[in-house]
């Protein structure tokens, strides 16, 4: 189906000035260098996610994936989440040969434990992420895992501290034995995942108490790390706030996760495949969905306090069928994760760690980076080509859009005398024209940096895998204006200096 795009005619260009973006130069907030996330986890046969990032022939990371994910320049990578349940650690370091291959109890089949703390840390270094740890947190609470058939899957506040000491003390044997003599220095370590979600885990009080007997002993080993405790709603609503008021001095984030992104209205195109037939009304309802981002948000923030800052360590759109629907390869769900990425920057005083996508795999939709299996070509999800723009191009500081034209959502941020702007024209139908102004300032110089496929339509695949790389194109040379085109996203790079 080909979609309108409404262009002015010439007399149209005879008319007043567009309205105007109008941005306070003035830093509102300091954007925290860990606020775009990828998150990595061991999927079992339900997505071979790591084993399909691994090349046996060559014993390491397959280069196409690594490219492509240096491409998408994740600021952090976090290794976890359910996964951590039942993960022992100890038993994906030293030799490849010798690891024990074990049972993926949430997502079926075996792994092969070939990826461990070395590879994975290995990884992060390769493409400039700072890595985060999942530690296991007593199965977090789920009893079953002390009695599987393979034995007591659980790890205790111990187990998490020495995995501190193996790869943070420079003097760590156990390391040193595994071939690597240099420390590693992890500073992100989450305690918890999902604790607070169904009945089988660890009630609220229970969770607090382990937290800070982790946090106690994991800080013993090395004082400079950065504990993320969990923090988000479950049998006893909010965890964050009583999380924060008794553990508070031993966390430095709260975790909580953006989940259960489901349809909203009776009638939604998002089930089955209807969202083919009626993409425009697909893309309101995506669009609805990401307010319901910011209102979330909110909630976490009132949640967990007025200081403490925020980790956002999953979060993916969750339209049904679970983790595999195709509108995700699909452009028009572009409109969901760049409106999120802006919510997220412009709550950067509270969130320093966000993520809108799960990382890598072969089947899921919801990552970011999806691979052909056993071998060919990575390529890059609408998500993930987002977060590579505004990821690559934004400024240090959070700044304020004081107006904008009616259509475009902006999150505007600077560093010294440049102001970045992404924006997400959120008109299915027409494009909108935009003047740039920064108070007190005069704008010399700009250039766009633009996704705009010409159909909405467009999909990422492995047959079509960069049909989302932005084009850049200069303002001007009359006149700081743009005309954004029906459903792209962009970002806008200005020049300035003092009037």
């Amino acid at each position: 189906m080909r979609r309108r795009e409404f262009l002015a005619s010439p007399a149209a260009l005879m008319q007043p000035a567009p309205a105007t973006v109008v941005v306070d130069p003035r830093p509102q907030f300091e954007i925290s260098p860990l606020l775009y996330m990828q998150f990595m986890e061991p999927l079992g046969v339900t997505d071979s996610s790591v084993e399909a990032a691994w090349d046996y022939d060559a014993d390491d990371w397959r280069k196409d994936f690594v490219d492509t994910t240096r491409d998408l320049g994740p600021q952090v990578l976090r290794w976890g989440g359910l996964y951590s349940r039942y993960y022992r650690w100890r038993e994906g370091v030293g030799p490849a040969a010798r690891r024990p291959w074990m049972r993926n109890y949430v997502w079926g089949g075996k792994e092969t434990n070939r990826v461990g703390t070395h590879e994975f840390v290995d990884l992060c270094r390769r493409v400039s992420a700072e890595p985060l740890m999942c530690v296991n947190f007593l199965s977090d609470g789920e009893t079953r895992y002390r009695t599987t058939k393979e034995g007591d899957r659980t790890a205790g506040a111990q187990e998490a501290a020495d995995w501190v000491s193996y790869a943070n003390d420079p003097s760590s044997r156990e390391r040193r034995s595994n071939g690597v003599a240099e420390p590693y220095g992890i500073k992100l370590w989450q305690i918890g995942n999902e604790t607070s979600y169904g009945s089988t885990t660890f009630g609220k009080d229970e969770a607090i108490a382990h937290t800070i007997k982790f946090a106690r002993q994991m800080k013993a080993r090395d004082r400079s790390i950065q504990l993320i405790g969990w923090g988000d709603r479950g049998r006893e609503g909010y965890w964050a706030r009583d999380m924060v008021d008794r553990a508070g001095e031993w966390i430095d984030m709260v975790a909580f996760h953006m989940m259960g992104q489901n349809p909203i209205r009776k009638d939604t195109v998002l089930r089955g495949l209807r969202w083919q037939k009626e993409p425009e009304q697909a893309w309101e309802e995506l669009l609805e969905l990401a307010r319901r981002v910011e209102t979330r948000l909110t909630e976490m923030e009132e949640s967990a306090g007025p200081k403490m800052p925020i980790a956002i360590t999953e979060g993916h759109l969750s339209v049904p069928p679970s983790n595999s629907n195709p509108i995700l390869l699909d452009w028009l769900s572009a409109a969901y994760h760049a409106r999120s990425l802006n919510i997220y920057q412009r709550h950067g005083a509270r969130v320093r760690i966000a993520t809108i996508a799960d990382f890598e795999g072969n089947r899921w939709t919801v990552n970011a980076l999806l691979l052909q299996v056993p071998k060919g070509a990575s390529y890059l999800t609408p998500a993930g080509a987002v977060a590579r723009l505004f990821r690559r191009h934004a400024g240090t500081h959070g700044l304020a859009v004081k107006s904008a034209p009616s259509g475009l959502d902006i999150a505007a941020s600077g560093t010294g005398d440049k102001v970045f702007l992404h924006v997400v024209n959120t008109d299915y139908r027409h494009a909108v024209d935009a003047a740039f102004e920064v108070a007190g300032r005069q704008v010399n110089a700009g250039r766009v940096l633009e996704i705009a496929p010409g159909e909405l339509r467009t999909a990422a695949s492995a047959e079509q895998p960069e049909p989302f790389r932005a084009v850049e194109k200069a303002i001007g040379p009359v006149g700081m204006r743009w005309r954004f085109p029906a459903g792209s996203v962009s970002v806008v790079e200005l020049e300035t200096r003092a009037l």
